[in-house]
């Protein structure tokens, strides 16, 4: 019996490990801006779905534009696909301003640094692996 036990222990804290080892993705982004002004509003997405606009990010943050550091870190995250969008909100509103005609007139940016065919960058283009450490400096434009 006390094999047997031991055996159930050993494979419980197995299991706890192996579901401790399955948060291991930490990203970081680094940000390139023109303008030292207003805020980088990052979202952070791990589906296709979600990133397409049904559904909500993973994980959000800002970043102030004047800051020295304009890094945004996700740590203890998933293993698996992961894509970004972000925008420079230069006049601090909250939102993303846009023309008449509802182009973006603030930079924009998407992991990888994808960039869309008459739209923002597909999931295929943006997405990326995210196991253990990664790391991308993203240039809004």
């Amino acid at each position: 019996m006390k094999t047997l036990s031991a055996l159930c222990a050993s494979a419980a804290l197995a299991t706890a490990l192996a579901s401790t080892s399955a948060l291991a993705a930490d990203i970081t982004f680094d940000f390139d801006v023109a303008a030292p002004t207003g805020r980088i509003m990052v979202a952070l997405f791990n589906s296709e779905a979600n990133y397409g606009g049904e559904g909500q990010p993973v994980r959000y943050a800002m970043v102030d534009a004047a800051a020295a550091s304009k890094q945004v870190r996700f740590e203890d995250l998933p293993d698996g696909d992961y894509a970004m969008r972000a925008f420079h909100d230069i006049d601090g509103d909250g939102k993303m301003n846009t023309n008449p005609f509802g182009m973006p007139i603030e930079p924009f940016a998407f992991s990888n640094n994808a960039v869309g065919n008459m739209g923002p960058a597909s999931w295929e283009r943006a997405k990326f692996a995210a196991t253990g450490a990664v790391a991308q400096t993203i240039s809004l434009k």
